[in-house]
């Protein structure tokens, strides 16, 4: 079975994509290469190419033309972020506004899935639950990554992405048994729509993995 990519993965295949895209010179408007010519020319699984188009997708940068292919749209507006980043991290200071921001962002994802059924109803949230019942690897900032993409908020998602990029290390370790019932709590509250138990569960997560 392919392992999930984890984040130092992911980050890696998008800039593979990146280079792949000015290489072979892919203009606005032009097609890319199919996931398994990507995989192939990455020397990567096709999920783990997947997932990285999924977030360009959400991110403005592609679009998916169901029953003809995956194309690249303009990059010229995809740049505030990086600089905002950039600026704001050259102050040692601000590096906990980084971490409680990007928080900030988690919650408010969590807030929208609790109160959308058809969110709440996604079979991702089982699929993390029974992982963490079974203590099955499963990275910490993947699990917060899904609730960032369902919401389908592309500026909200760019800004977490380039937080996350710079926030607690933490982040990148799988969950442990110490963690596992609050995340238990906090998925299964989703679920069910419970916002403030799923609210108290993910601050809870969150300390435990400081």
């Amino acid at each position: 079975m392919e392992q999930k990519p984890t984040k130092k993965m992911f980050l890696q295949i998008v800039k593979q994509l990146r280079d792949l895209i000015a290489v072979q010179n892919i203009q606005e408007g032009e097609k890319l290469p199919s996931e398994r010519v990507l995989s192939e020319q990455l020397n990567v699984g096709r999920s783990s190419v997947r997932e990285a188009l999924r977030s360009l997708e959400l991110l403005g940068l592609i679009e998916t033309r169901h029953g003809d292919g995956t194309y690249l749209t303009s990059m010229k507006q995809h740049h505030l972020v990086e600089i905002v980043g950039s600026f704001i991290l050259q102050d040692a200071s601000s590096v906990a506004d980084v971490h409680a921001t990007r928080e900030m962002h988690e919650k408010e994802a969590i807030k929208i899935i609790c109160q959308s059924e058809s969110l709440r109803k996604l079979p991702v949230w089982e699929s993390i639950f029974v992982k963490v019942e079974l203590e099955q690897p499963l990275q910490r900032e993947a699990i917060l990554r899904e609730c960032m993409i369902v919401t389908e908020n592309r500026l909200a998602f760019k800004i977490w992405l380039q937080l996350s990029a710079y926030s607690n290390s933490a982040l990148v370790n799988d969950v442990t048994n110490e963690e596992k019932p609050h995340l238990q709590i906090m998925l299964a509250s989703m679920q069910m729509g419970y916002l403030p138990e799923a609210m108290e569960a993910y601050e809870k997560w969150i300390k435990a993995m400081k």
